[in-house]
């Protein structure tokens, strides 16, 4: 594995760490911005907005720009909005800070899962994705709970700036360690760029991944009330269950990574089933604690750990070139917010558990939109591990580029 794809993803848990940073010191910030908890919320969906709108146009600016110099780039604007973040009097000033981080945030994506395929044999690109994506796993297991804990000890200012340093360093890592690549291959011009986006199957792999991340962010966002007013955990315990399913993310990633190159639609096909299975047996268990926890951590397994899978059928639809995979990214988030927002509409109609429930929707929802690709095969089929747990057929109709 080339030594840049293990640098690109510190860039990545530079981001994530930023990320969720909001979450992680909401009554810090609340009382330091002068503002409410909604209004500090507010910040997180600007966040998200910033990175499945501004995300692609940002990328769209750096077209011609080459891949190394864009990354720079775009690590200065994101380090400017973390400065900007930790310097803010008020609330005006964090708002602009997050859109900006966010717009980074989701072109810093884009454009370093583009250099992971660019940068590595197209056998083995599903594991480097998955490599690179190891920033976004740990960012989720250690970055969020230090990047919190800095904010509680030092203040969220100094949270900010922890992020910044952070940044500096990822930075002059890409810029040691990440090879000059003139261009990338294929595309070039808008009018190619945007040409892909015709493809049926393209929009098909997108919204699959939509639905994945959407299925499991419908749980995650509400793990912490699930744990302790229906399972009865206590507060203190949610912390050290949610390192656990940290851990269950980092686990299934890996094992994900060596199987996406050869079959990501049966991996897609195992994975939302298992993670259908484990969300309703949440719904039916929660209140039961053993089961309880392993249903979370089959979720950690099963969930957002398809990633490299998702990326490999995108690219393999589109191309590999950063507008696709920074949309791509775009859509992602698009499962995050209609999962946490709409998670959190049912959980106010039908209880706690209804979210969970909303969770199994999602992730049949996503196993339909295989059925397309499910009934067309264009590639010889290679063996595969997961053939004895998902069938022979699933396996063969998985042959390859879809």
């Amino acid at each position: 594995m080339p030594r840049a794809v293990y640098v690109l993803a510190l860039g990545i848990f530079a981001v994530v760490s930023s990320e969720f940073l909001v979450a992680g010191l909401m009554p810090q910030l609340a009382a330091g911005l002068a503002v409410t908890i909604p209004q500090v919320g507010y910040l997180i969906t600007a966040f998200a907005a910033a990175m499945a709108l501004g995300g692609p146009v940002l990328t769209v600016l750096l077209l011609r720009v080459r891949p190394k110099a864009a990354l720079m780039v775009l690590f200065a604007l994101f380090l400017a909005g973390n400065a900007l973040a930790a310097v803010s009097g008020g609330y005006p000033a964090m708002l602009v800070a997050r859109v900006l981080t966010g717009m980074a945030a989701q072109a810093l994506f884009g454009v370093s899962i583009s250099l992971t395929a660019q940068l590595t044999r197209p056998e083995v690109r599903g594991r480097a994705v998955s490599v690179m994506l190891n920033g976004l796993m740990l960012g989720t297991l250690l970055g969020l709970p230090l990047a919190t804990v800095t904010g509680e000890w030092f203040g969220w200012r100094a949270a900010f700036w922890a992020v910044s340093a952070l940044t500096v360093v990822a930075a002059l890592a890409t810029a040691a360690g990440v090879p000059r690549i003139d261009r990338f291959t294929e595309g070039g011009t808008l009018r190619q760029e945007l040409a892909v986006f015709r493809r049926p199957r393209l929009w098909l792999a997108l919204s699959t991944s939509t639905f994945v991340i959407g299925a499991t962010f419908s749980a995650f966002s509400y793990f912490n009330p699930i744990l302790t007013r229906v399972t009865g955990f206590e507060a203190g315990a949610v912390p050290l269950l949610l390192v656990a399913y940290g851990a269950a993310t980092v686990a299934g990633n890996a094992v994900v990574g060596r199987l996406a190159d050869r079959r990501p639609l049966a991996v897609l096909l195992c994975g939302l089933s298992l993670n259908a299975m484990f969300l309703a047996g949440f719904a039916l268990l929660a209140h039961l604690a053993v089961p309880a926890v392993v249903c979370l951590l089959g979720i950690g397994l099963a969930g957002v750990t398809l990633n490299p899978a998702m990326v490999t059928r995108v690219q393999r639809a589109g191309n590999e070139r950063p507008l696709v995979n920074t949309v791509h990214s775009s859509f992602i988030t698009l499962g995050i917010i209609i999962g946490s927002s709409v998670g959190g509409l049912v959980i106010s109609a039908f209880g706690l558990r209804a979210t969970l429930w909303f969770g199994v929707v999602l992730a049949l929802a996503g196993l339909v939109t295989l059925v397309p690709d499910l009934t067309v095969t264009t590639e010889a089929a290679a063996p595969s591990g997961l053939q004895g747990a998902c069938g022979e057929s699933a396996g063969q109709a998985d042959g390859g580029r879809v």
